[in-house]
């Protein structure tokens, strides 16, 4: 979640909103330190501090804070146990911050620096009882918040039933990714936020500009370009995954044509074909994004 982005779009539409963040947690706790969520006036939320009873309460609070208008930011910390109607056994501490149109401008400067990606700030108390928060030099180091998103790139070769399936199974999840179909016409009019449609008169040359340790899945309406972009991405030998939707009788014919064109028997073994977790039944577009889905999040980690 983008948070500061998301201030903005709720205080534009709503007049306000309010910040909850976990700052700090012990034990057994639903959700780690910096986890956040975004609460409306009108209780719609973004994000989640880890659900149940603690998350309930925050957000009646929220809306509550809200309702007096915006003010000083506010700390408390809750143990997780039978007050609560919890049974983690943990603590966690929440600052519950609320916001409207005169923050607008400060929300915008943090907003521009969570598009450009992962960055931190050192968070300041003001004579209001408000915090501020200034934008930390890389590599500072204290008592920092941490905000944007560490998206893994993901470059998604085909814009078929099952790309448009795992394109938009990875719309929430932590990935940044390039959608490649020589077909424009192929894509839908509407794409996931975390995804940039490519219609590439050369997707096997996308694997060029790639970054080093990305991520590549093959699902192309063509077998040869399957087969290309294959070969290229193995050949590479600088991708975390490289996943080709198929059956076992695809993979050996074509490890056969690679093994013949010169890639070494350990290129081809880390091919993933069949694509997809084990265990996962099913051929429906849906389903199989689900179990690659599953696997891009253990390629990622």
């Amino acid at each position: 979640m983008k948070a500061f982005a998301s201030l903005i779009a709720a205080i534009r539409e709503e007049g306000s909103a309010a910040l909850v963040s976990v700052v700090g947690a012990d034990g057994s706790a639903p959700r780690e330190k910096g986890a956040r969520m975004i609460v409306r006036p009108s209780g719609a939320f973004q994000g989640t501090i880890g659900g149940g009873a603690l998350e309930w309460q925050a957000m009646a609070e929220a809306r509550a804070a809200l309702e007096r208008g915006r003010g000083p930011a506010e700390r408390r910390r809750q143990a997780l146990g039978p007050n609560l109607g919890q049974c983690c056994g943990g603590r966690v501490e929440l600052t519950l911050e609320t916001f409207d149109g005169r923050d607008l401008a400060e929300l915008e400067r943090l907003a521009q620096a969570e598009a450009r990606g992962p960055f931190a700030t050192r968070t300041l108390a003001v004579a209001d009882g408000r915090l501020a928060r200034e934008i930390a030099r890389p590599g500072e180091r204290g008592a920092l918040e941490r905000f944007g998103e560490d998206e893994t790139p993901l470059l998604l070769f085909g814009a078929g039933h099952v790309g448009r399936a795992l394109a938009l199974a990875l719309a929430p999840l932590p990935f940044s990714v390039r959608w490649i179909d020589p077909r424009d016409e192929a894509f839908p009019r509407f794409v996931p936020a975390n995804a940039q449609p490519v219609a590439a008169s050369d997707p096997v040359a996308e694997l060029d500009a790639a970054p080093d340790g990305a991520l590549v899945a093959i699902m192309t309406h063509s077998h040869p370009l399957d087969l290309a972009i294959t070969a290229r991405a193995l050949a590479a030998e600088r991708f975390g995954y490289v996943g080709l939707i198929g059956s076992a009788t695809k993979r050996a014919r074509f490890s056969s044509q690679m093994r013949a064109a010169g890639l070494t028997e350990a290129a081809l073994d880390r091919l993933v074909c069949p694509i997809g977790a084990p265990g996962i039944k099913g051929k429906e577009p849906a389903v199989i994004a689900a179990g690659v889905a599953v696997q891009l999040l253990q390629a990622r980690s």
